[in-house]
């Protein structure tokens, strides 16, 4: 069997830990059932060794029988050599076990995590997300281990203890119910680690996303002196983290110990009582040969079924929060009527801004959050009163309103891969498996839009001319094939804004909504685009939120908005002129473009 990486990976099972570790193993039930099958077969012959080594003895070397002795020692070698092949094709088939599960695990998640979409930031931290990708996912592989060596494990033990009641009854009873004093003295220690575990993993997650937070913004900390304060407080978190890890630490060592220390005096107390039966005369020399042997035999499956248990006690955690993020869901859309067949006006009641289809407008305020408000609410991120057309955004069904509308979010993640994957064109792999990124909501492609693949290259061209960002392909030393590493960290902040922007025009939607595009840039540079941007959106709707005279003098429209209300509108040479509080804004914003003009290098 092979292990198709693209395939559906299924519905999973999301009523609980132990019922998502049982789909995984419905899911590739015949690989599991053989794992199962060869790991049987493999301990059972574990125990055939001493029987046949009773025999040899009994029956060859005590009685003198040289012909005995050869056919009883090349069963053994025979019986040898079969279970070193059912070994190797156990642990064959448990790894692809574990693969199925990983693969499978992170399939659903990451599809769960592309269906919440915009959704996701605000009902589960980056962290939370991380810990599932690169923790939790590798424990539940791990924990399937119970379908191969540990259903082996069971059968390996009733057999043994079959074979001790061929040679001993009273043997045979301590052995079958050695095992479950076993599982009853390590139980609440199971119990003990599995609440241990989650909540490690709990403040895992937490400290992730503030690793995430931290690398992020450290260059502005830094710069406000405030790196230290959170420098202290990260150290307490981890320090945190550290002593929650020495108490799982703690359990775990002393499962393992009792895991190893229990068998070998179980096990030690079975080969006594057999020495004494045999001192006795109530077993044959060959059978005390047998008994020890059953005993070191019987340290695999005791050794697989303490592990089992551990390792169902640290999955059901993990599958448990796979399971929870799982179960979020976005906000459910309710939306009965079509969007507007032809572009139609935009508008925000709560703050009065009417978005004229097919013009460039501008929203300049000294709050920003103002604006951004504005372009969510328009975009609907967020709950409101917009309309479209003069029909509600709330009752437009959200796939029609993400087709036509693209939010294009200043701090959008960049993924790792080639540069024209980054902007958005698929590298050439026919089954998907290109890095496409994409907006805050890159909408679907319309009937009509741009078509994908070979044939976006012009489109492609295009959009990167649009974005002034023909000098980051030229100065990458293998262009468009360039590999980027993630949220591009090897580009600039200025480079990284034009290569946002650039894909956010390549999917030319109908309408475009942008937050500070050009905020990064010089001067010149921001001239540029403005000027290009302008006549590559001509005849589509385009709002850009921004106080920049260089994009402001080349809109169609601007709001000046003042405690998030409309507070005048016209052109950016009309506001200057008419409103004292517009003039005073943006002539701030000038001084800085020049003096980022005199200071730095274009970026």
């Amino acid at each position: 069997m092979r292990i198709d990486a693209y395939e559906d990976p299924g519905a999973p099972d999301r009523r609980g830990g132990w019922r998502y570790l049982a789909w995984l193993v419905r899911r590739q039930w015949p690989r599991c059932l053989a794992g199962a099958v060869l790991a049987s077969v493999w301990m059972v012959l574990l125990a055939a060794t001493p029987y046949l080594m009773a025999r040899a003895v009994d029956h060859g070397l005590e009685p003198g029988d040289l012909g005995a002795l050869a056919g009883w020692t090349g069963a053994m070698v025979a019986v040898g050599g079969v279970n070193a092949w059912l070994g190797m094709m156990r642990h064959r088939t448990m790894t692809k076990v574990r693969m199925d599960a990983n693969f499978r695990t992170v399939k659903v998640v990451v599809g769960h995590a592309t269906r919440l979409g915009a959704a996701l930031r605000g009902q589960v931290e980056t962290g939370e997300v991380v810990t599932i990708g690169v923790g939790d996912v590798q424990t539940i592989s791990t924990s399937l281990t119970a379908v191969g060596p540990g259903v082996g494990a069971v059968v390996a033990y009733a057999a043994v203890g079959g074979l001790m009641l061929s040679v001993s009854p009273r043997l045979a009873l301590v052995v079958l119910l050695g095992v479950p004093a076993l599982g009853v003295l390590l139980g609440p220690l199971m119990g003990r680690l599995q609440g241990r575990e989650a909540e490690y993993r709990e403040r895992q997650s937490v400290l992730t996303a503030r690793i995430g937070d931290l690398a992020g913004g450290l260059r502005v900390l830094n710069g406000l002196g405030g790196k230290g304060l959170v420098a202290d407080a990260f150290r307490r978190d981890s320090g945190r983290l550290r002593e929650q890890g020495y108490r799982v630490g703690a359990v775990t060592s002393w499962i393992q110990a009792l895991g190893v220390g229990l068998p070998v005096l179980f096990l030690a107390l079975v080969t006594w009582l057999g020495a004494r039966q045999a001192a006795q005369g109530h077993i044959s020399v060959g059978e005390l040969v047998s008994v020890y042997g059953y005993v070191v035999a019987l340290g695999w499956p005791v050794a697989f079924l303490i592990e089992m248990g551990h390792q169902l006690s640290r999955g059901v955690v993990a599958a448990r929060r796979v399971v929870a993020f799982l179960g979020l869901e976005p906000a459910p859309d309710e939306g009965t009527r079509d969007a507007p067949a032809e572009p139609s006006v935009l508008y925000d009641p709560a703050s009065g801004v009417r978005i004229t289809p097919g013009r460039l407008t501008a929203l300049v305020t000294a709050h920003p959050s103002d604006a951004t408000g504005i372009l969510d609410r328009l975009g609907r991120y967020t709950p409101s009163d917009a309309t479209w057309g003069d029909i509600p955004l709330t009752e437009i069904p959200l796939t029609q309103v993400r087709a036509r509308i693209l939010v294009a979010d200043p701090e959008a993640d960049l993924f790792a891969g080639t540069l024209s994957a980054v902007i958005g064109v698929p590298d050439t792999d026919p089954r998907g498996a290109g890095n496409r990124a994409t907006s805050h909501n890159a909408p679907t492609p319309a009937p009509g839009q741009q078509p994908t693949g070979a044939d976006e290259a012009p489109h492609l061209t295009a959009a990167i001319n649009a974005a002034a960002a023909e000098d980051i392909v030229r100065a990458l030393p293998d262009g468009l094939k360039t590999q980027v590493a993630a949220q591009a960290r090897d580009l600039s902040g200025g480079q990284r804004q034009r290569i946002r922007l650039a894909r956010a025009l390549l999917t030319d939607p109908e309408v475009l909504l942008a937050a500070e595009p050009t905020s990064a840039l010089d001067a010149h540079t921001e001239a540029t685009v403005a000027d290009r941007l302008r006549a590559a959106r001509q005849g589509r709707t385009t709002v850009l939120a921004a106080t920049s005279p260089l994009l402001l003098d080349r809109a169609d429209v601007v709001h000046h908005l003042v405690d998030g209300k409309v507070a005048a509108t016209g052109t950016h040479r009309e506001l200057l002129d008419s409103e004292p509080g517009y003039r005073a804004l943006v002539a701030r914003d000038a001084e800085d473009g020049e003096a980022a003009e005199e200071g730095e290098p274009a970026r």
